[in-house]
């Protein structure tokens, strides 16, 4: 029979079935940061229980690090309480730490990946709803609750209901300016989001092909945006290669097994799913949100939504309600409105392509006198291969502040926050009212080389006129 890669990876994991229809799995790989895990490893020591598996489990400290000053103690308080209890956990039961002197931190999706720990074929679990991201490389990848944290570490299982699988083509070419960050916010657009609930996301057709593996973690990363727990690519060349070499990836003498392996876990062709959704990506253009979830999203061509338009009585509340709270006009353009802040990082879009796609912008240009920019690489291994390349001397001679990794103003957990009703063109995954660290401080996502267009006008434009 037929089947697809979450089926491969599911049976293949299965420990038991449970009385209430679930399944319990068995965790491939476990991803720690500071904030979920606490209270996972407190619930441990209570019950005077052990980490079954610490080899299979990787720490950083990613949410709450300054990106600034980084000398310890951290001036708030509980943050640096936070990066102490995961440094003693991690010491306490022979979990591998990349903590911040190791050069290897950074956010936790970017750093898993860089050290090769994720591998097709894989289950993956994570204290994080953007875990999603794994999904890149072919693995089955999602976010738990610190509860579901506990659980794991104790018994590298976890009780999991199966999910229904939904194919995601996207073919053609996408034009000049378009991202993979425009197609993430695209497919989000069309599908709503609680259009993936109860499903997982398979994501292919050409566009996919074409897509580099950093591009593919971006749209993988944001799935859960689209309401999918999960979003896969099944794993090619592309995979291998970027793969091959790193700390964590197979040795060479098992690395022709291992790929093979990963070869046999792709979706088979001809393989059935629950549903298939087709997308013209010739279609796609520049991309911007409008609202306050990520499905309320526009090209950057468009003007914004008149909510008297929309016929759906609850998304008619919920535009006329965003609007209000983002201070936009009905049928105004998205192009030309003022921004106060422009930051390129996040899990999405914090990795060195990301920032080598911002820099060939902006070489040459300078950053509005009316906004403040921030750039945070997703990992110190990112900003050390940007500044080998003097891609931080291209960001601060624009008038960007080069941080230090975490991160930052995707959640505003540190000191990197919005101020009062200030707007805010981000890279990041969420625009969520108050997301960005002032309960009336306004998100408008859009890819990185957008946020630079946006930087330099002070206002959002369309980069490809740029």
């Amino acid at each position: 029979m037929k089947k697809t890669l979450f089926e491969k990876v599911w049976e293949k994991h299965t420990v038991g079935e449970l009385p209430d229809g679930s399944t319990q799995l068995l965790i491939g790989t476990h991803l720690l940061h500071e904030v979920t895990s606490p209270q996972a490893f407190g619930m441990l020591r209570t019950l005077k229980l052990g980490v079954k598996h610490p080899e299979r489990t990787f720490a950083t400290v990613d949410h709450i690090i300054p990106t600034l000053d980084r000398s310890e103690p951290y001036p708030d308080a509980t943050a640096y309480e936070m990066l102490l209890h995961l440094r003693k956990n991690c010491a306490d039961y022979g979990i591998t730490f990349f903590d911040v002197n190791t050069g290897k931190q950074g956010v936790i999706h970017i750093v898993a990946p860089e050290e090769g720990v994720i591998h097709p074929g894989m289950t993956v679990a994570c204290g994080d709803s953007h875990t999603a991201t794994h999904g890149a490389f072919g693995a089955i990848a999602f976010g738990i609750g610190t509860s579901q944290v506990r659980n794991v570490l104790a018994t590298q299982t976890l009780s999991f209901k199966k999910l229904k699988v939904r194919r995601v083509n996207v073919n053609g070419k996408l034009g000049t300016g378009v991202y993979p960050k425009d197609v993430a916010l695209h497919i989000i657009r069309l599908l709503g989001v609680n259009g993936g609930i109860g499903y997982a996301y398979e994501f292919g057709g050409q566009v996919f092909d074409d897509m580099s593996m950093e591009g593919r973690m971006t749209v993988c990363n944001m799935a859960i945006e689209g309401g999918a727990r999960i979003g896969y690519i099944n794993p090619d060349e592309k995979t291998f290669e970027y793969l091959k070499g790193r700390p964590y990836a197979p040795s060479a003498d098992k690395w022709n097994e291992a790929v093979e392996y990963w070869k046999s876990m792709a979706s088979d062709e001809g393989c059935e799913y629950d549903d298939v959704v087709d997308i013209d990506g010739s279609s796609i253009e520049p991309s911007v949100t409008w609202g306050v979830n990520p499905s309320q999203t526009i090209f950057v061509s468009e003007n914004v939504p008149d909510p008297s338009s929309i016929s759906d009585d609850a998304e008619r509340r919920d535009a006329k309600d965003a609007l209000a709270y983002m201070k936009l006009s009905p049928n105004a353009p998205i192009a030309g409105t003022k921004i106060d802040v422009a930051f390129i990082g996040s899990c999405t879009n914090g990795r060195i392509s990301d920032f080598e796609e911002a820099a060939k912008f902006l070489k040459g240009k300078k950053v509005a006198k009316s906004v403040k920019a921030l750039a945070v690489p997703g990992s110190q291994i990112v900003d050390a291969i940007a500044r080998s390349k003097g891609i931080d001397k291209i960001f601060t001679e624009a008038g960007f502040e080069w941080r230090n990794a975490g991160c930052s103003m995707c959640l505003a957990m540190n000191e990197d926050k919005l101020v009062g009703d200030q707007i805010c063109a981000s890279s990041s995954n969420r625009n969520f009212k108050g997301r960005q660290g002032s309960p009336t401080g306004r998100t408008i996502l859009m890819s990185p080389v957008m946020v630079a267009a946006a930087a330099v006008n002070g206002k959002i434009s369309d980069c490809r006129n740029m």
